[in-house]
């Protein structure tokens, strides 16, 4: 029932920027959390962003942290990732993934329910 959809990735040289954009449907999102994933190859895959769909509240990991902004149009169900002064260790597959969520903010792979097919993200040198 439930679908995500990712768009946006493409190949960008280093201190480039792009726009991520995931699609939602199937159900309401509030209550859930809606977060980026990313996976370079022979990696594990690695929490990037979350942000709460209802409250609008975000929370990020270190390494992207005044670098990537996570957004949501609740209107249109659709979750961005604005990624500016990449760099080529950003390069990775994005995942979009939703998580129905308490008061922690989960960055575990195994805490999120539904996932997107993800879309390639390139950061040349």
């Amino acid at each position: 029932q439930v679908h995500l959809v990712e768009s946006g990735g493409g190949l960008v040289q280093a201190g480039g920027s792009l726009r991520l954009s995931c699609v939602a449907s199937g159900r309401t999102f509030s209550g859930y959390v809606m977060a980026w994933f990313r996976q370079a190859p022979g990696k594990e895959r690695e929490f990037v962003a979350a942000i709460r769909w209802s409250g609008g509240d975000t929370y990020y990991a270190d390494s992207v942290k005044g670098r990537f902004t996570i957004s949501r149009d609740n209107a249109k169900n659709v979750l961005y990732l604005q990624m500016n002064n990449l760099k080529p260790e950003d390069t990775a597959n994005y995942y979009c993934a939703a998580a129905y969520a308490g008061s922690s903010w989960p960055q575990r792979v195994r805490s999120y329910d539904y996932w997107g097919q993800g879309t390639q993200v390139t950061v040349s040198s």
